[in-house]
């Protein structure tokens, strides 16, 4: 692993321990050395002066030459006084001199040595107390506890181990908050999901049960259940379909068919769609501008946004009104402006009309509160996004820009 910094501390310790006491050992052995040749060139200067003091006659070049020559076969004179050349020192102050720098040199070297044991020690000391505090921290994490501020700002190995144990504590933060979200989530769905079918079911169970208990019921109140019912199972298909895509997108199986689309082609598709209930509230969608704009986008998803936001157009619009639409594009992006003169939107309502299942207070009895979800996520994809502007019983406008 990259940078030991850890490691290469203690090795640069030992490394200038090392230094110190090699040149502490270096120089008793240079003063070792300096002593002892002091003390022979004493005694031999010593015996050179008696010499010529006796024997003024003697060479004293031939005596130096003596004291230099590399014959190691000459006679052991000193043998007969009792000193052995090979093993004693003739000049005793060199003996009580080596004692005692032999003496410093093992005190030296054991001072190293324990100096190295200490370092090896605390080094040791260092790493087990990591380990420990690693431990400590996955037993931790082992008992669901992930609130832990283990992120370490040195670089030796284990400090990178605590760091990527602090990663991986975060992901398995995230993942059981995920979790315990994605279970409240799916509660909730349940619920709402439960609750928009079973008033629809109850309808059609009501209904039917009239029909079954009434054979001699007139035709035209039949045919009123018949519609009703009608009704009722085609918002609850609509329902159905809108999960399903919704699902789609949250398992991020849907693959986008994206090329250049003509807008017109978009809203025309889209107003065909939601013809059939603009004609039972006798509503006209009036398409105001007439240009070549385009979006690169998947046409039968646009489609799909279009609609679901003309229907909440539908919706929330009186009988005998209009919807307006305009679109164009500037260098930055391409829009769509629809505009409805219906009910509006109550303003704690507006943040959260894009929410899955939200229904308003000014509401309809047929909304779902899934389709601007559907709009708003397909928009989305598409590099686009929508907002909304409403007034209570003035009308709504919903502005989408896809960026270019």
């Amino acid at each position: 692993m990259k940078n030991k910094e850890n490691l290469k501390k203690y090795l640069i310790i030992t490394l200038a321990v090392f230094a110190i006491f090699f040149s502490v050992f270096i120089t008793i052995n240079l003063i070792e050395y300096n002593t002892i040749n002091r003390n022979t060139n004493i005694a031999i200067n010593h015996i050179i002066n008696n010499i010529k003091e006796n024997y003024p006659e003697t060479d004293i070049n031939e005596i130096i030459k003596i004291l230099n020559s590399e014959n190691q076969n000459a006679e052991d004179t000193l043998k007969e006084y009792g000193i052995d050349i090979t093993q004693d020192t003739s000049i005793l102050a060199n003996q009580n001199e080596y004692n005692v720098f032999l003496i410093l040199d093992i005190i030296v070297l054991l001072l190293f040595f324990i100096a190295i044991i200490c370092i090896f020690i605390r080094f040791k000391q260092k790493q087990d107390k990591k380990l420990a505090e690693i431990t400590k921290y996955i037993e931790e994490i082992n008992n669901g506890n992930y609130a832990l501020d283990i992120l370490d700002n040195s670089e030796d190995e284990l400090s990178i181990l605590k760091n990527e144990l602090y990663k991986i504590t975060v992901k398995l933060k995230e993942q059981a908050e995920s979790s315990s979200n994605d279970k409240i989530n799916l509660k909730k769905s349940l619920e709402d999901i439960s609750h928009q079918l079973k008033t629809p079911l109850t309808s059609i169970t009501i209904m039917l049960d009239n029909l079954l208990d009434n054979p001699d019921m007139d035709t035209s109140t039949r045919n009123d259940f018949v519609r009703s019912i009608y009704r009722e199972i085609a918002n609850i298909n609509f329902f159905v379909q809108s999960l399903l895509k919704l699902s789609k997108f949250d398992a991020n199986t849907i693959k986008f068919n994206r090329k250049n689309e003509n807008i017109r082609d978009i809203l025309d598709e889209a107003s065909q769609k939601v013809a059939m209930i603009c004609d039972l509230k006798n509503i006209e969608i009036e398409i105001k501008t007439n240009l070549e704009s385009q979006v690169f986008c998947d046409f039968k998803w646009q489609v799909e946004a279009i609609t679901n936001i003309l229907k909440n157009c539908v919706e929330h619009s009186n009988a005998n009104n209009k919807i307006y639409i305009s679109y164009g594009e500037n260098k930055m992006y391409s829009y769509i402006d629809i505009v409805d003169n219906g009910t509006g939107i109550e303003k704690e309502d507006l943040k959260h009309i894009f929410e899955r299942f939200y229904k308003g207070k000014n509401s309809s009895k047929d909304s779902v509160g899934i389709g601007l979800s559907l709009a708003k996520t397909i928009i989305e994809k598409d590099n686009g996004y929508i907002t909304v502007q409403s007034e209570i019983n003035k009308g709504t406008k919903f502005s989408i820009k896809y960026l270019k």
